[in-house]
């Protein structure tokens, strides 16, 4: 599934084709992917202007100016492409439609958006812009990892007298929004500690440590645009490349790339989940 780098390397796709601009025309092909569609929903788009366009952990939030606001979520297969953007950054042809283009957003600037989720676990809602953060998906959200509400004192805060593995802990979207299991692994990786260990009992000061390269991994992600596991793409339709520059994830049995140490990556699995860690030099 989509984590944070990824959400918001579409989002920043999809900002100079949809921005300022007008919904010309949204095309609804089903009712429903994970739950039904809000009601009209493609009448309630059309004609509306995108103010901005914004990212909450895994959600991109489009402001509209009929005071409305598009929520979506990409799910574990979901997709959105531009074609046809006048700037000059896409493709320019609109392609041929595809069987899962569940939503088609026609821009008054020659831009198409199009959401394709061949699984269905996406999901769009409308909801009221001045009240949108007390929407049930967002208001049990922790601070997001690159805001400033995000900090030493409250990761310290968060962890004390947590009886649970710390990788659960930086997992737990109350505590931190948007980290998902491939950047949590590369973290704690990159700071050295072990995801079995109880998140109550690291010292506070390696649990502030844990700040910056939280921030570290995401921008480096950010910057390569994402990583390509299996269903992800750019909006531009090209693959994220971060997935190259893995220190833990995915690596099992391979050599530890931390210099010095001499240990080979592990996989474990934790809550259903699969965790790659160093055993030699993650304590």
């Amino acid at each position: 599934m989509p984590e944070l780098p990824e959400v918001e390397t579409v989002k920043r796709g999809l900002a100079p084709a949809m921005e300022g601009a007008v919904i010309a025309r949204a095309q609804v092909n089903r009712p429903d992917l994970r739950w039904p569609f809000p009601e009209r929903m493609a009448e309630r788009l059309t004609g509306a202007r995108v103010n901005a366009l914004r990212r909450r952990s895994k959600y991109i939030l489009a402001d509209l100016d009929t005071e409305e606001t598009l929520l979506i979520h990409l799910g574990m297969s979901g997709r959105m492409t531009v074609s046809g953007d006048p700037l000059g950054q896409f493709v320019h042809e609109h392609p041929q439609a595809e069987k899962h283009d569940h939503v088609v957003l026609d821009m008054d600037n020659g831009a198409r958006i199009t959401f394709n989720d061949p699984r269905r676990f996406g999901a769009m809602d409308l909801l009221e812009t001045a009240t949108a953060g007390s929407h049930k998906l967002l208001a049990v959200l922790g601070p997001e990892p690159l805001g400033n509400d995000f900090h030493e004192d409250h990761l310290v805060a968060a962890f004390k007298g947590r009886n649970t593995p710390v990788k659960s802990a930086l997992l737990d979207q109350g505590i931190i929004a948007g980290l998902g299991n491939i950047y949590v692994c590369e973290a704690l990786f990159r700071a050295g500690i072990s995801p079995r260990r109880k998140a109550g009992q690291i010292a506070a000061h390696r649990v502030a440590a844990l700040v910056p390269i939280i921030r570290q991994v995401l921008q480096d992600a950010i910057r390569a645009g994402g990583s390509s596991l299996k269903d992800f793409r750019q909006a531009s339709g090209e693959l994220g490349y971060f997935q190259h520059s893995f220190d833990a994830y995915g690596r099992e049995g391979e050599p530890c790339r931390r210099e010095g140490c001499a240990g080979s990556i592990a996989r474990i699995t934790q809550s259903g989940r699969s965790t790659f860690y160093c055993v030699k030099c993650q304590r």
